[in-house]
């Protein structure tokens, strides 16, 4: 009996994590990092409650920043194929068993749909939703449109598809009541938990219930260049931002509002959007109300982020009116104009890796551990996940799994830095990016990037220009000509196929 309680009592000492991310949302789309309309109340009191990190990255892309949240690890191959998640690694569900944790995932898998590759294979206890990557909120079973290759997206619970769903389904509040059941369910055992809820929402196709869309009626009608410089606004008078930094024109990508034609159909399409992030946030809600019911709020920590910039890709066409943002019945999505607003302060997009699109919002809350409140300039990457969790849980990142030996561990534990936000530390390497023939490098202030559309290395100093403004490519060629060969050497490490590229 001594024995049962001593081991209770180490196990309930281990913190328990839940981590939520969202789909394609922009990094000014929440109220705690610029957003004025937007209600997200619970976002906004863990932010009070915790600290936001200024400088945070993900992959730019969907999978690839689900790979590298797993595993701890740059995506391989360049992001293609099983490659994401092979047999040389471990993933957190995995690791997190090690350190002695139920684990569990609710939402967006999109690292395999097939045995070994689902998260019931890949050492989640419990896992239910979407294993592919984007489906109809209301009927996940419905095909996609002709336009966007007509696939049925695969959905599933542990071992099992799902094919069937009740007329009142909808994917954002069924990820989060299986969240909330995993909660209840690992706590009541007495052991630490992990619990990951990726969110499919904003992802097109924007779809939202009619009480959540009926919030925003006529809330945009100032349009995306207002919005932008709204959110720039509020971004500078809450200190996530300097106000040395200027707010970048509007992409090519992006057109004049005052140009838009059909206005109305351009306004459903952001109130739509808006509504799927309320419901998002309705949803943590009811996963912070879960935590204090089971007891375990305060030894929790809740990360919040998303998994790339804001969206401007235009499956079906641009002005495709025909798709009426909302309903099951259509494929709509908000498009390269409004994307732009919701990246505000920056610059691009998903897939890109301008800061619009490698740049997300962190909230950090763990009561009594992480100061209320707070902000922190540290640089951070969804790869330093995975060291931060077994460096919260005291366990190392194992050499061997199963036998076999797997890659070390590429991020770091950002452990200190959510107890002491003040504090940094240097990381060992430099952050690498690429996706679709775009690329970057970031070390220390500095970034080069290389948009595959524009097809040239720009050098910008992170610490007076983070909007991207001034390439410095030319001034300080000795610098981008480092960094050019850093990210050659990773990508090389990494599997990245490139063609060799020098400065203009």
């Amino acid at each position: 009996m001594v024995f049962c309680m001593a081991t209770f009592a180490q196990a309930a000492n281990k913190p328990n994590i839940v981590l939520i991310m969202v789909d394609d949302m922009g990094w000014s789309d929440i109220g705690p990092y610029g957003a004025e309309i937007i209600q997200t109340p619970h976002l906004n009191r863990l932010a009070s409650e915790g600290l936001r990190f200024r400088q945070f990255y993900n992959n730019a892309k969907c999978t690839t920043t689900r790979a590298s949240l797993l595993t701890g690890l740059y995506p391989r191959n360049g992001g293609r194929g099983i490659e994401l998640l092979n047999d040389g690694m471990v993933t957190l569900g995995e690791g997190m068993k090690l350190a002695g944790y139920k684990t569990g995932i609710s939402g967006k898998w999109h690292n395999g749909s097939r045995a070994p590759h689902r998260p019931y294979d890949r050492g989640f206890d419990q896992s239910y939703g979407l294993w592919d990557g984007a489906c109809n909120f209301f009927d996940p079973a419905q095909p996609d449109p002709k336009f966007k290759g007509g696939r049925v997206r695969f959905y599933g619970e542990n071992d099992k598809r799902i094919t069937k769903f009740p007329d009142n389904f909808y994917t954002t509040d069924a990820f989060t009541d299986e969240a909330v059941k995993m909660i209840k369910d690992f706590a009541s055992s007495g052991d630490p938990f992990l619990v990951y809820i990726p969110y499919t929402a904003p992802h097109y196709p924007i779809h939202a219930k009619p009480k959540d869309i009926a919030k925003y009626k006529g809330k945009f009608s100032m349009g995306w260049d207002e919005l932008q410089k709204r959110r720039y606004a509020k971004a500078v008078d809450i200190g996530l931002i300097d106000p040395k930094w200027k707010l970048p024109p509007r992409d090519p990508e992006a057109n004049p509002w005052a140009q838009a034609k059909n206005k109305g159909w351009q306004n459903q399409r952001m109130e739509v959007y808006a509504a799927m992030i309320d419901c998002v946030d309705q949803g943590i809600g009811r996963i912070m109300q879960a935590l204090k019911d089971a007891g375990v709020n305060d030894n929790t920590l809740v990360l919040f982020l998303s998994d790339n910039g804001s969206c401007a890709e235009s499956p079906g066409g641009e002005n495709n009116t025909a798709h009426i943002p909302g309903p099951k019945e259509y494929y709509s999505h908000v498009g390269p104009s409004w994307a732009h607003a919701q990246n505000a302060p920056f610059r691009r997009y998903k897939s890109r890796m301008h800061e619009g699109g490698i740049a997300t919002p962190l909230i950090a809350h763990w009561p009594g551990v992480v100061p209320k409140n707070t902000f922190t300039d540290q640089v951070g990457h969804v790869i330093d996940f995975f060291p931060t969790f077994l460096e919260m849980s005291g366990t190392a990142y194992p050499k061997k799994y199963n036998g076999r030996e797997v890659i070390p561990v590429e991020g770091m534990s950002l452990l200190e830095v959510f107890k002491s936000p003040a504090k940094t530390i240097k990381r060992d390497q430099s952050l690498c990016w690429a996706f679709a023939g775009s690329r970057a490098v970031r070390e220390g202030n500095w970034k080069l990037v290389w948009d595959a559309r524009v097809k040239n290395w720009e050098l910008y100093d992170m610490a007076v220009d983070r909007t991207e403004m001034n390439d410095l490519s030319k001034v300080k060629p000795e610098v981008a000509n480092r960094l050019m060969t850093q990210w050659e050497n990773w990508a090389k490490q990494t599997g990245v196929q490139y063609k060799s590229s020098k400065l203009r």
